[in-house]
């Protein structure tokens, strides 16, 4: 079974942006993007929405980029979808792709999560709080991770890797 990744950055509050549109890149700590480079080079695919497609704008160097989405963006680089993530996920391992990164946004984390085809979660803390924003998850049944590490990436940033247990 290909293995399948949720990767995010969150606020301690728990939200992955103060709002919609907001890049990452905006409020989140170097130890982070260096991390989230390199573990997406080393599974070689990523997987996003749409909304956070654009606060990127173009293909991540290094990795095939897929982005859920109904609509054709014709940029270098980008493939679309609207398969399920099982359909998506059997059809990357018939290719030959051992591990995929899921890299946003909510909704596109849930949709994943709530397939029961991600395995690891990593999550980066940043010492930052919005007070309202874009949460981790939305609309996700309870599921229940194990605690595998915590790693401080920098004096003030902590990532966890947690597995899914059910």
């Amino acid at each position: 079974m290909i293995s399948t990744f949720i990767i995010a950055a969150q606020s301690l509050d728990g939200f992955i942006s103060p709002k919609e549109h907001t890049t990452s890149l905006s409020w989140t700590s170097g130890a982070d993007k260096e991390f989230f480079i390199k573990k997406t080079k080393e599974t070689g695919v990523v997987v996003m929405g749409r909304t956070t497609f654009e606060t990127i704008g173009k293909a991540l160097p290094g990795r095939r980029t897929i982005v859920y989405t109904s609509r054709s963006l014709n940029i270098e680089g980008v493939e679309t979808t609207s398969e399920s993530p099982a359909v998506l996920l059997t059809r990357l391992e018939q290719e030959g792709h051992e591990s995929v990164a899921i890299c946003g946004g909510s909704s596109i984390y849930s949709l994943f999560l709530e397939s029961g085809l991600v395995q690891k979660l990593y999550i980066t803390l940043e010492p930052i709080v919005f007070g309202e924003g874009i949460p981790l998850f939305s609309k996700l049944h309870m599921k229940k991770l194990e605690l595998i590490s915590s790693t401080p990436l920098s004096q003030n940033t902590l990532l966890l890797e947690y597995q899914i247990i059910i």
